[in-house]
């Protein structure tokens, strides 16, 4: 698109996590009027930490924002894959982790951290806060959202960026959730509580190959003074509430087989500080966009967490979608493109994520999708 009709071109990005807030970002910056609508009255601290892939440390190297990024992480270079008794199965690099003779190391970093950094870098007024969707129109050249709070806005681009339960895709799509049968109990704990374990700053996946149990060993050396980790048990489990309520009891049973050391870490958690979520993704989408409608993250692909590429996904659709409306000739020409380029691959990680580990695909690599899919 020309550059005075991007610059005449209002966007509306519903939701202001990762994919929305890199969206405004990118689409700032090439000159569009940009608003992302947030429900939360502020932002807070929830999740644990991600890491963040070497194809999304380029996309904040090219966007202008990485210090801002690099000052709340730590580097890592690989990711290591452990038997529960912490004998190596697996060591590989990140994939795409050199490019010449720079590196762009996969950055560990707190999901708090990480949301207000990124909202540090959108220009003043873009973030709204406290804007809840009620009703949303698909005008055909354009889209209107009335919100609870009385306003009400009309676009020329609407982004859906909020979420698996995304009310922008109910536009065209009855899809829910989809339970993966088991449950992802989260918590950040002091580097001093990590039983000597918290050694340098690469991620590391303990497996039970018996239960298929799983321990996610994520380090913040970087936060606090002795450093933090963030741990994460995902365990096999029929029980499908969004938000269940299981005892550390029940939990130290199920993680039996692990090594001792992880065992008392799990000991010594304050209960009443651990996340606990049912794992659950979506089914793969058959329609992303209308002619000014688009999804973006989660809204559009969400996958479970066993490869750590939900986040990074969402955030590369932000990065696309700016370059699509600079590219192509129109809002649903870039729409179009946008969708193309992103959905087959996007759903091939949906996939790879729901088989999840068992001993033989952790033995193989690390990085199952990288033969596959280019970052």
């Amino acid at each position: 698109m020309k550059n005075e009709d991007i610059k005449n071109l209002k966007v509306g990005i519903i939701g202001g996590g990762y994919a929305g807030v890199t969206a405004a970002l990118a689409l700032s910056q090439i000159g569009a009027d940009v608003k992302v609508y947030e429900q939360a009255s502020q932002i807070g601290e929830v999740g644990a930490g991600i890491g963040l892939r070497p194809a999304t440390v380029k996309l904040f190297k090219k966007l202008g924002i990485f210090p801002a990024i690099e000052a709340v992480t730590s580097p890592s270079d690989y990711f290591e894959i452990l038997d529960a008794k912490g004998n190596v199965l697996n060591r590989e690099e990140w994939p795409f982790l050199t490019e010449g003779s720079e590196k762009h190391n996969t950055r560990m970093i707190h999901r708090h951290d990480f949301i207000v950094a990124l909202t540090s870098q959108l220009p003043e007024g873009v973030l709204q806060l406290g804007h809840r969707a009620e009703s949303i129109t698909d005008n055909g050249d354009s889209a209107t959202v009335k919100f609870t709070n009385g306003v009400e806005e009309t676009f020329d681009l609407l982004v859906g960026a909020d979420g698996i339960k995304s009310r922008v895709r109910a536009l065209w799509s009855d899809s829910q959730p989809m339970p993966a049968l088991a449950h992802a109990y989260r918590v950040v704990i002091d580097g001093e509580d990590g039983e000597g374990l918290l050694v340098d700053d690469n991620l590391r996946m303990y497996l039970d190959t018996e239960t298929n149990g799983m321990i996610y060993f994520l380090p913040l050396r970087h936060r606090g003074e002795n450093g933090q980790i963030s741990f994460d048990i995902t365990f096999p489990h029929p029980d499908t509430t969004w938000s269940p309520s299981v005892s550390k009891e029940e939990v130290l049973e199920m993680c039996k087989n692990f090594d001792d050391r992880l065992l008392r870490i799990i000991e010594n958690l304050n209960w009443d500080d651990v996340n606990q979520r049912a794992a659950a993704d979506l089914d793969p989408q058959e329609k992303w966009n209308s002619d000014a409608v688009v999804l973006v993250g989660d809204a559009a692909h969400a996958m479970l967490h066993h490869q750590g590429l939900g986040a990074n996904s969402a955030v590369l659709d932000g990065g696309i979608l700016a370059d699509c409306l600079v590219e192509e000739d129109s809002v649903p020409a870039a729409l179009a493109k946008y969708t193309e380029l992103r959905k087959e691959p996007v759903q091939e990680l949906q996939r790879i994520s729901r088989e999840s580990w068992n001993a033989e695909s952790a033995g193989e690599t690390a990085f199952p999708e990288k033969e596959k899919i280019d970052y």
